[in-house]
C-alpha cells in the first residue's frame, strides 16, 4: 500500500512542479486540439460569437490564449477587445524573448514535462505565428484609421520574417537549387530582392500576405522605397500573384527603376495606369481556418531482465490529410472577381511541424527512459505498482498539438480598376456596399469561414 501511495505522490508532484508554466490540469490528460475543438469548430463554421463565448479564461498560457482571443474577437468585430488581447500576447512574447537565463521554474517545468508530456512546457510561438500577431495588430490600427501605428506593426512583422529567413538560409538555398533544376520561374523575384527562388519552401517560411499588406501601407504613407522593398520581397515568394505584380510594376515605374523595370517587363509586361475617372479596388480575402494537429499514438511494451514490463505510449502530433474547403467566387457588381493565391497558411504550419519533428522524437525517446526509471524506482517489482504506472503513463502521454488554430487556411487577393462611385461586393449570400474614389485605391478586407464573412474597407489614397 505504501508503494502505491508513493506512486500517487510522485505523480501528483509531477503535476504540481509543472503547474505554474503549465497552464491547466487538462494538459496532463488531453492535448490542445482536443481541448480547443469547440472554439475551432465554431470558427470554422463562421459562428464567431459562439467561438467568442467558448474561449477559455486560461488554457495554453498568455501567448497562445491571447492569440486566439485577439483573432476571434476581430472576426466577431469586437475590435477594442481584439487589440487588447493581441497587445497582451505581444507583451508575453516580449517577456519570453527577454529572458536571459532559464529560471528555476522553467527548469522544473522542463523536467516535469520530460516525465509527463510536452504540453507542460511554456508555449513558444512559431515564426509565422509571430508574423501574424503583428499583421493583426496592424489591421487593428488600420481599422482605427491609425496608418502610422499599422506601419509600425508591419516593420515589426518584417523583422520576424527576416529572422526566419536568416535561420533557414541554407534550407532555402537548397530548395532554390531544386526549384531551378526543375525549371521553376525565371528568378525575377530573386534578382530584385536577393531572396532565393525557393518555390514552395520559401512560401512555407515567408508570408506574402504580410509583405503585400506592408507594401500597401507604406505606399499609402508615401514611403515608396519601403513599399518597393516589400513588394519585391513578396514577388520573390509569390511570383505569379497578379496583385503583387501590379504593385511592383507601378512603384518601380514611379521610382524610375529602369534596370528592374527592364527585367520585370520582359516577364510581366508594362505597368498599366488607371483609366480616367476610375479607382482601384484591392480585396484581401482570408478563407477557412488553418488545420489543427491531431494525435498519433503507438503503445510499446517494454520488459526488463526480470520479465517485468510496462506499456510506454508514444504520442506524436501530425496534420491529417483533408480536403481544402472550397468557397464561391466573390463578385463585384455581379461580375466574378478573379483571385490569386497570396499565402498558404496550412503549408506554413506543416513546415513548422516538420522542422520541429526531430526534436519532438528525441524528447519522446528521452521520456521513455525517464518514465522507465521512475517505474522501476517506484514499483520495485510490485505488479499492482506496475499496473498503476501503466495507467498513469497511458493517460498522461499526450502530444503537443498547440498552435494558433484560428488563423485562416489560406489568403487570396484580387484587384480591379472600376469607375468611381458606389459599388457592391457579393461574398456568398452577403452583400457589402462601398465607395470608390477616382484615382484612389480602396482596400477591402474579407475573412470567410463556413457561410459567414467579416468584411470592411479603407481608402488608401492615391496608389497610382
Amino acid at each position: 500500500m505504501k508503494r502505491h501511495v508513493k506512486l500517487a505522490s510522485i505523480s501528483l508532484l509531477s503535476a504540481l512542479i509543472t503547474g505554474c508554466s503549465s497552464l491547466s490540469a487538462g494538459n496532463l490528460f488531453s492535448h490542445y486540439s482536443a481541448q480547443n475543438n469547440e472554439v475551432y469548430q465554431a470558427v470554422k463554421l463562421g459562428e464567431y460569437s459562439q467561438a467568442q463565448q467558448e474561449l477559455p479564461e486560461y488554457r495554453a498560457g498568455d501567448i497562445l490564449d491571447n492569440f486566439d482571443k485577439g483573432r476571434v474577437n476581430f472576426l466577431d468585430q469586437l475590435y477594442p477587445e481584439s487589440k487588447t488581447s493581441f497587445e497582451l500576447a505581444d507583451k508575453a512574447v516580449t517577456t519570453q524573448q527577454d529572458k536571459a537565463v532559464i529560471s528555476v521554474g522553467d527548469s522544473a517545468a522542463s523536467v516535469g514535462a520530460l516525465a509527463v508530456n510536452d504540453n507542460l512546457t511554456e508555449y513558444s510561438p512559431a515564426d509565422y505565428e509571430l508574423g501574424f500577431l503583428h499583421l493583426y495588430l496592424g489591421l487593428n490600427y488600420l481599422k482605427q484609421n491609425d496608418l502610422e501605428g499599422a506601419v509600425i506593426e508591419m516593420r515589426r512583422a518584417n523583422q520576424v520574417q527576416e529572422r526566419a529567413k536568416k535561420q533557414r538560409e541554407d534550407e532555402l538555398n537548397a530548395a532554390a537549387n531544386e526549384a531551378q533544376s526543375k525549371g521553376v520561374s525565371a528568378n525575377v523575384g530573386s534578382i530584385l530582392s536577393n531572396y532565393p527562388d525557393a518555390g514552395d519552401k520559401l512560401r512555407s517560411v515567408q508570408n506574402a500576405y504580410l509583405m503585400f499588406l506592408s507594401g500597401l501601407l507604406y505606399e499609402a504613407s508615401n514611403d515608396l522605397n519601403s513599399a518597393y522593398v516589400d513588394y519585391r520581397r513578396a514577388l520573390a515568394v509569390m511570383p505569379d500573384n497578379q496583385q503583387i505584380v501590379e504593385r511592383t510594376l507601378a512603384v518601380a515605374t514611379r521610382l524610375g527603376m529602369k534596370e528592374d523595370l527592364n527585367i520585370l517587363s520582359k516577364r510581366y509586361g508594362k505597368s498599366k495606369p488607371l483609366p480616367t475617372g476610375h479607382g482601384r479596388v484591392i480585396v484581401l480575402q482570408e478563407q477557412s481556418v488553418v488545420q489543427a494537429m491531431d494525435s498519433w499514438r503507438l503503445d510499446l511494451p517494454v520488459y526488463d531482465s526480470r520479465d517485468q514490463g510496462a506499456i510506454y505510449s508514444l504520442a506524436l502530433p501530425y496534420y491529417p490529410s483533408q480536403n481544402v474547403e472550397k468557397f464561391s467566387q466573390i463578385k463585384l457588381d455581379g461580375r466574378v472577381l478573379p483571385n490569386s493565391l497570396l499565402t498558404d497558411v496550412n503549408a506554413m504550419a506543416q513546415n513548422d511541424l516538420s522542422e520541429k519533428l526531430p526534436s519532438i522524437v528525441i524528447r519522446q525517446a528521452l521520456r521513455v527512459v525517464a518514465k522507465d526509471r521512475i517505474r522501476k524506482e517506484t514499483a520495485k517489482g510490485d505488479d499492482v505498482g506496475n499496473l498503476l504506472f501503466n495507467v498513469w503513463n497511458t493517460l498522461t502521454e499526450q502530444p503537443d498539438t498547440r498552435s494558433w488554430q484560428s488563423l485562416p487556411a489560406e489568403v487570396r487577393s484580387s484587384s480591379y480598376a472600376i469607375q468611381s462611385g458606389m459599388h457592391r461586393l457579393e461574398v456568398g449570400s452577403q452583400q457589402y456596399e462601398f465607395n470608390v474614389v477616382k484615382d484612389q485605391t480602396t482596400l477591402i478586407w474579407v475573412s470567410r469561414q463556413g457561410s459567414n464573412a467579416t468584411m470592411w474597407h479603407k481608402q488608401l489614397g492615391r496608389l497610382k
